[in-house]
């Protein structure tokens, strides 16, 4: 049965996030809000936690996973970044986008769409994410909450522990989030290319 925390949106509580993040550690499948919806992610080398995340989604291969980062200092590590898509990248973060980028050997290949060799990458504008980010040390693998059979993600916490407890490890209430996921923009070629249109404006990206 997962573990249930309510935190403050705008100042997370340290003692609740330093706990959230041993979840984490520990291969512990945690959904978390963010400044779109809510999402589901785990440590990024934790393998069976992955597959758990896998089998709630019912996710296939060739879903592009996203790493969740608290900033782009890290990008370098896990995806090859261009100076024009790192300046698009830098203007619109944080905020609710997902980047597609081609990733780094250093990326296991579990984590990279299977053919096309990309990641997404996403530096997300709420408090809680950055907070349990921060208290990580090192992104994590995400993706939206979006449950088998349906269009949107869930957007109530206590809806989301109702339907998914014996599931996960932990729901962290922070509120209702939006039923928006983040909009997507593939940075693979010379010129950006939104592949889904979300919560974030696509006016600034030129595509």
């Amino acid at each position: 049965m997962a573990q249930y925390f309510r935190i403050h949106p705008e100042n997370p509580e340290h003692r609740l996030i330093a706990q959230a993040a041993k979840i984490v550690h520990d291969g512990g499948v945690v959904v978390y809000p963010t400044d779109s919806c809510y999402a589901i992610g785990c440590h990024i080398g934790d393998k069976s936690a992955l597959e758990r995340i896998r089998r709630i989604r019912q996710l296939d291969e060739n879903h592009n996973l996203t790493l969740l980062c608290k900033d782009l200092s890290e990008i370098a590590t896990y995806a090859k970044v261009s100076n024009s898509a790192f300046r698009l990248m830098k203007a619109l973060t944080p905020g609710p986008y997902t980047f597609l980028l081609l990733a780094t050997r250093d990326v296991p290949r579990r984590l990279q769409h299977p053919k096309r060799k990309t990641i997404g990458l996403r530096v997300p504008d709420n408090a809680i994410a950055l907070a349990l980010l921060e208290e990580l040390g090192q992104p994590m693998i995400s993706t939206s909450l979006i449950l088998p059979g349906e269009d949107q993600p869930l957007s109530d916490p206590e809806m989301i522990y109702n339907r998914i407890c014996r599931q996960v490890d932990l729901v962290i209430d922070g509120g209702s989030c939006g039923p928006e996921s983040t909009t997507v923009v593939d940075l693979i070629e010379e010129y950006p290319v939104v592949v889904r249109i979300g919560k974030g404006d696509t006016s600034l990206i030129g595509s």
